[in-house]
């Protein structure tokens, strides 16, 4: 099952079909697209080169029925569901201008853990705690983590996306470079409807077809959706989210949630720490890192969680955090770093837990695309080779600044900011 998991998790990330982040307020999903901080700005008016246009989407649609139909959905599922749907060309904008723009960590995570979407989450929690006791005792996994999902996915269910599914992803099979993978999502909710866990008329959610209060795709939901009531429906897109927030918390379960263990702690660095040791790759126990100075900001050391890694997503001037193993459970849901911290962060202030003490570099700005590829072709070229010039800043790429900076006489921690793309140039 785990393995049917990442692949379908998988298949998300190298399609990029998560909608971006929203403008903090509390209305809205902050969720982040699969290339951390990228947002949907763009042009709003003009139409995408190599967009087809509707012209030809009837036939397609003649064509793919007869794909469907030999997949084993029914003539009549397929036709009440295709009654009403029409080319949408804003599906298409957005599926084209998502990768321009980009968003700082901390300028995301002050909506993420706003004060508002923190208060909308006490008040989910004290309506929803007897369910969410249940399904925490069912699943093993916190409730804190289910709650803050929902707060980011659809801010807790308070806007869970009005496209319909059918046509969005219909649009974007037709009109799109991604055809073959959202075909297999439109075959997937096709397969929902003739399930009968929705009719076509409720099937509604973002863009790009992520949907109801916890925002799944439908592979994801046809592999691990829950019928929490027993009414036998997975009825995501109600307005009782039972039924959702069983299927998170089942997600996170079958990703290998461990009950009890933090997603991350932040801890203070002790002077002269080694940063070549801020490294996703290196772990040590807690008791470890309190060896070499690495403490929680109470000045104690950190409980012993399992094993566990620094990581500094803002560089030696911002936050450190000693991260465990339920980091990566959550970035089975969404891979951007920002995302996780968001829903950790988020998670904890709803529980009680304090703000996040130390600063960020607010006078930095993110790198747009262009300047990350650019940064990465410069670090290439100066023999710090990233392997990849695509302006996605993972391991590889922060190894390769990293090596830059050492060389350099700079702090090594690895962070891929404009100081050091001016450095390189």
């Amino acid at each position: 099952m785990r393995t049917r998991i990442l692949s379908i998790f998988m298949s998300l990330w190298a399609a990029g079909v998560a909608a971006a982040p929203g403008d903090g307020a509390p209305e809205e999903s902050l969720r982040p697209s699969a290339r951390p901080f990228l947002s949907t700005q763009g042009s709003a008016t003009q139409v995408p080169q190599g967009v087809k246009g509707a012209a030809g989407f009837r036939g397609w649609i003649a064509g793919f029925r007869v794909r469907a139909l030999e997949k084993g959905i029914s003539a009549s599922t397929f036709d009440a569901a295709f009654r009403d749907v029409d080319y949408d060309p804003e599906v298409v904008k957005r599926d084209r201008n998502q990768n321009e723009f980009t968003k700082t960590l901390w300028v995301y995570l002050d909506s993420a853990a706003s004060e508002a979407r923190i208060a909308a989450g006490k008040k989910a929690l004290a309506e929803h705690r007897a369910l969410l006791d249940r399904i925490e005792a069912k699943y093993g996994v916190d409730k804190q983590a289910v709650l803050a999902i929902w707060g980011l996915e659809s801010a807790f269910g308070t806007y869970r996306g009005n496209d319909p599914v059918i046509q969005s992803l219909a649009t974007l099979a037709y009109d799109t470079r991604r055809g073959a993978f959202f075909e297999g999502q439109l075959l997937d909710a096709l397969t929902i409807l003739q399930n009968g866990d929705t009719v076509a008329a409720n099937m509604k959610g973002s863009w790009a077809g992520a949907m109801g209060h916890t925002q799944f795709m439908p592979s994801s939901f046809l592999a691990l959706a829950e019928d929490w009531n027993g009414d036998g429906r997975r009825d995501i897109w109600s307005d009782d989210p039972a039924d959702a927030l069983a299927s998170a918390a089942n997600y996170l379960s079958e990703n290998g949630w461990q009950k009890g263990m933090p997603w991350g702690v932040e801890v203070t660095l002790p002077e002269g720490f080694d940063y070549t040791l801020a490294d996703r790759e290196i772990e040590k126990t807690p008791s470890d890192w309190a060896a070499l100075g690495v403490m929680g900001t109470d000045g104690k050391p950190v409980a012993d969680h399992g094993p566990s890694s620094i990581l500094l997503p803002g560089g030696h001037l911002g936050a450190a955090f000693m991260i465990f193993e339920n980091f990566a459970v959550i970035e089975r849901y969404n891979t951007a770093d920002a995302y996780v911290i968001g829903v950790g962060h988020l998670g904890d202030r709803i529980m009680g837990g304090v703000p996040i003490r130390h600063g960020w570099p607010r006078e930095d700005r993110a790198l747009t695309l262009d300047e990350r590829m650019e940064l990465q072709t410069r670090l290439r070229d100066a023999g710090f080779d990233p392997e990849k010039i695509d302006g996605r800043i993972g391991p590889l790429t922060i190894d390769a600044v990293r090596g830059y900076q050492k060389s350099t006489g700079a702090v090594p921690d690895g962070y891929a900011s404009l100081r050091v793309l001016d450095a390189l140039r």
